[in-house]
């Protein structure tokens, strides 16, 4: 008798928790993963306004999230964050307009226009001085980074 009920609940458990996994949602630190669209992004005319409010405590980054996959996000910035790292995430920013200076490890650089950085997890950087026009930037993140997973550096 013992053995038929632990026979007959194998098929339950498994059908369990297939329906679990069809029905639970899947937690991602930006956002959920959705299938691609094509289509074609005029990132340079974007306005502030298009890419969204300020992140609350961010300095005077606003953000808003293009592309979420399971491998990487992708996104458009504009404005200046505060020195920060990643623990978990690789980042790479393409500079789409403005110029300024920036946080790339212990120095900071020039950057302008058309400029790619490249920023391993764990190195700190920030686009923390604005030249002559606000930053605008493509950020993408390998893999998606989790939430809570920028340190902020003095």
């Amino acid at each position: 008798m013992r053995q038929a009920i632990l026979i007959a609940a194998i098929p339950l458990a498994f059908a369990a928790g297939l329906l679990a996994s069809n029905v639970a949602p899947v937690a991602h630190a930006q956002s959920q993963a959705s299938a691609l669209q094509p289509q074609i992004i005029n990132l340079g005319a974007m306005t502030d306004a298009e890419i969204g409010d300020l992140v609350p405590n961010i300095g005077t980054l606003r953000s808003r999230t293009l592309v979420v996959q399971p491998e990487g996000t992708i996104a458009i910035q504009s404005g200046d964050v505060p020195r920060h790292t990643h623990s978990d995430a690789n980042e790479i920013q393409y500079i789409i307009a403005g110029s300024g200076t920036a946080w790339l490890g212990d120095q900071q650089r020039q950057i302008r226009a058309g400029d790619l950085i490249i920023i391993p997890k764990g190195t700190v950087h920030a686009g923390s001085v604005s030249g002559s026009d606000r930053l605008k930037m493509l950020a993408i993140k390998l893999p998606p980074q989790r939430a809570g997973d920028m340190h902020l550096v003095p």
